[in-house]
């Protein structure tokens, strides 16, 4: 059996307005802040972490809070994220939705064989509502102001845009074992569709190429990342070896306290990151209270008065 990804494990956006970025996605999309920490490379800045009511692997949606103008839109970049519900009666249902809170929407479509609805969060963020069709377990927050029906069950497709595809086929194929699963025109360009593990919504990376734009540049309202799922970290060490082998490379293994951690760039220089399920954001507070405290992990525990004074508060 070859080393398999198991599927989009979280996305980390960039904010440069972290109490509005607070408000706007436990009210609006009506996902739980399930870890109010920082970015342990820049302890000035926040990362919060919004997922599903049990904080379940492939359901993180993540920021960074840096103070930077907006995006500038281009492709070498994630452009688009997609959240999951459950049906297509629930993205009737989002429609209606987002347009009492003034969110403007596309129409609900067919995007590459699932029912989609596009929107924006309010710093350009884009954003994307796929029906699984009910597809694997959910697990509701039950203080979500959104319905327990209709909530968002986690992270769908991911796409990215390259100018040429060729080189990233060959390390999401070759290297990172993804399965070509099917190609779909868009009004953007030609998009192709990898598969992991048991593929469907949640194990999709799809690829548009667009050779005639700009590279983008980051900022408010832009992907840093995409992280995919490891089972645990014997697996991840399989997957440092891996990259090892075919000469690409990486940061080695970074302990991230919630999870394990191995970042790269594909060829179009997209930061990829393959982070463990384990041990999860219950591994320093209770599930009941997660995201009610600023966490730190242990080795910026001894920082935390200086850190503390150094962030603005979120409401």
């Amino acid at each position: 059996m070859s080393l398999q990804l198991t599927g989009i494990h979280h996305l980390t956006a960039i904010t440069a307005n972290a109490p509005g970025n607070l408000h706007f996605y436990t009210r609006v999309p009506g996902l739980r802040l399930v870890k109010k920490t920082v970015n342990q490379d820049d302890t000035s800045a926040y990362h919060l972490f919004y997922a599903d009511g049990e904080a379940t692997p492939g359901t993180d949606l993540t920021f960074f809070d840096w103070p930077v103008g907006r995006e500038r839109r281009g492709t070498h970049s994630i452009v688009r994220t997609s959240l999951r519900v459950g049906s297509q009666e629930s993205l009737a249902w989002w429609k209606q939705h987002l347009a009492g809170e003034s969110i403007a929407t596309g129409e609900i479509a067919d995007v590459g064989g699932y029912p989609s609805l596009d929107f924006e969060d309010p710093e350009g963020q884009r954003l994307r509502l796929v029906s699984d069709g009910g597809q694997g377990g959910s697990h509701p927050w039950a203080q979500s102001p959104i319905p327990a029906a209709h909530q968002i069950r986690g992270l769908g497709p991911i796409v990215i845009s390259v100018p040429d595809i060729t080189n990233t086929e060959a390390v999401v194929t070759e290297v990172m074992n993804m399965r070509k699963a099917r190609d779909y025109a868009s009004p953007e360009g030609q998009v192709h569709v990898f598969e992991m593990g048991g593929g469907g919504p949640a194990a999709e990376l799809q690829v548009l190429v667009q050779p005639g734009l700009a590279p983008a540049r980051q900022g408010a309202g832009a992907v840093h990342h995409v992280a995919f799922r490891a089972p645990d970290q014997e697996t991840l060490h399989q997957w440092t070896a891996r990259l090892a082998e075919f000469r690409l490379p990486s940061s080695g293994e970074v302990e991230r306290y919630y999870f394990r951690s191995l970042y790269f760039r594909e060829p179009n220089g997209i930061l990829f990151e393959i982070a463990t399920d384990g041990p999860g954001f219950t591994a320093d507070e209770p599930l009941e209270t997660l995201g009610e405290s600023l966490a730190l992990p242990p080795f910026l525990e001894p920082k935390r008065a200086s850190i503390e004074a150094g962030l603005k508060p979120l409401k």
